[in-house]
Order: C-alpha cells, then sequence, then structure tokens
C-alpha cells in the first residue's frame, strides 16, 4: 500500500481497500458455493509470462467472501480484533502479538503461521489500522520493517502489500465478510498450491472464522467480557508508543527468494481431512 515513507492509512486509503473489495473488474471466480465466493486475480506479467514447464504461478490477490446469516457485523469484528480467542481458533498462527502502538486505532504487530506441508511457514510484520464507520468495519495492514523484529532463519517473511478485512451488517444479527489479501510470499510457489488455497484453504478458513463468530459470544461471557480495547482504547495493554520514523517500508528485494516452485504436494490421510473439516 505504502510506497514511499512509513504512513497511517487515511480516508483514501480504506476507501481504495473498499473499492478493491467490492469491484468485480479483474477478478477470477475459483469458487462459488453455500453462501461463499474466492476470487483470485494474477497479475499481468504472471499470466501473461507463466511457463507451464517451471510450474510456477504466484498469487498476488485474493479475495474471499462469505454471507453469514447467524453472527453480526459487530461480533466479528470483535473476532478479528481478539488476541486471546485467536489462539483458541486459529490453528494455523505460530506466534502472534502486538508490538507497539502507534495511534488510538493502529499498531505494529507480528505474526507467523503454518503453511501446508512440505511449504516453508511463514512470518510477517505489519502495521495495522482499523476503522469504524457507518456500521462499516474495516482492518488494513500492510508490512513494515522494526529493527528489533528482523527476518528469522527457521521463516520465511513474506509481504503484506495490502490485506484486510470488510464486514458489513445486512441486519441485526447477520454481515457480509470479506478478506483481501494482496501478498509477496517471497518466492515461487507450485501450481498446486494456487489451487488448493483458492478451492480448498480459503473456504476452510472463512468456514473456521464462521465458526468462530457462532461461539465468541458465549465465549467472551467467561472471558474478560468487558475488555475489548480495538473499541476503548484505555483498556490497551501497556505497549510503548513508537514513532513512524523508527519503521521502514518493508521491501522484496531486502528479503531471499525462496523457490519452492518444485515442492511436491504431501497429501493428508483422508482421515486428516474429515477431522480439518469439522474443526
Amino acid at each position: 500500500m505504502a510506497q514511499g515513507s512509513v504512513k497511517v492509512p487515511d480516508d483514501s486509503d480504506f476507501s481504495r481497500f473498499r473499492v478493491q473489495c467490492e469491484s468485480q473488474e479483474g477478478w477470477i471466480n475459483k469458487y462459488s458455493k453455500s453462501g461463499m465466493e474466492v476470487w483470485i486475480d494474477l497479475p499481468p506479467s504472471a499470466s501473461a509470462h507463466h511457463d507451464r514447464s517451471q510450474n510456477q504461478v504466484k498469487i498476488h490477490k485474493i479475495r474471499c467472501r462469505m454471507a453469514m446469516k447467524d453472527v453480526s457485523a459487530a461480533t466479528m469484528y470483535d473476532v478479528l480484533h481478539d488476541e486471546e480467542y485467536r489462539r483458541k481458533w486459529d490453528t494455523n498462527v505460530i506466534e502472534s502479538f502486538d508490538i507497539a502502538r502507534i495511534t488510538v486505532n493502529a499498531d505494529v504487530g507480528y505474526y507467523s503461521w503454518r503453511c501446508p506441508k512440505p511449504l516453508k511457514n511463514r512470518d510477517v510484520v505489519t502495521l495495522r489500522s482499523w476503522r469504524v464507520k457507518d456500521d462499516e468495519y474495516m482492518i488494513i495492514n500492510y508490512s513494515v520493517k522494526h529493527p528489533k523484529y528482523p527476518p528469522r532463519k527457521d521463516l520465511v517473511r513474506a509481504i503484506s502489500i495490502l490485506t484486510g478485512f470488510l464486514v458489513k451488517p445486512t441486519g441485526p444479527n447477520s454481515c457480509t465478510f470479506t478478506y483481501l489479501c494482496q501478498a509477496d510470499p517471497r518466492g515461487s510457489l507450485p501450481k498446486w498450491f494456487v489451487n488448493k488455497a483458492s478451492q480448498y484453504l480459503a473456504p476452510q478458513v472463512l468456514k473456521k472464522m464462521h465458526r468462530a463468530g457462532q461461539c465468541y459470544v458465549e465465549w467472551k461471557q467467561s472471558n474478560s467480557p468487558n475488555k475489548k480495547p480495538w473499541l476503548h482504547p484505555e483498556q490497551s495493554a501497556p505497549l510503548p508508543f513508537l514513532s513512524l520514523s523508527a519503521l521502514d517500508i518493508q521491501r522484496t528485494e531486502s528479503l531471499e527468494n525462496v523457490d519452492e516452485s518444485g515442492v511436491r504436494e504431501e497429501r493428508e490421510s483422508d482421515g486428516e481431512e474429515e477431522k480439518k473439516e469439522h474443526n
């Protein structure tokens, strides 16, 4: 998102993100079932110059949307913010924590996650900002460099160009939930992963988030029910405030390029697939 120096997203940035979430131009529908849709958008260079013999494709953009008929927009917004709850439902997370606060609605954080075997696991450091306006909930982030959190040898440092969520109410207890990710995973990914990400992994993640939303209200009643620092900044943990001048834009040329295009998919057993389907 940011091309020059690091900045906190403003109205124009959130507006452009909303347009990408709702636009149909340039998107290829890869999945549509039971109120859930997944699109991908390959960069022109990848689609025009893709060498099928090399089996290399990068997903530069993926967009997922789900109509949630039994979870409110406000609840899904809480689910996205609640780090304690995330550790309960997000089985892909390795580590996730806030590093520093920039403003009352912007911070810097670290997140690492498991990738499908045998691909290497990834991590990212991002500047995240959030906004609630006219019953519309948005969270967006992009990658930054923090001097105390350099790339690790055991993980591949990915780059979020623009990643975020748009949640819009369709009723008092229903919403549309949109996730958009424009990222550089740092490396040439195999074709099987592109297909699996759009046709299996993304739908599974949406289903898991939907179940997280269905269970959140009951869980929250027993876990600090009045603590929601994303809505009440005075409740925030004592994070240090950080000047934007301490951060840089994370650029691709400064990171190792990992070629995983030849990696073959490790098939999971039917039992493991079924277990994931129902978790």
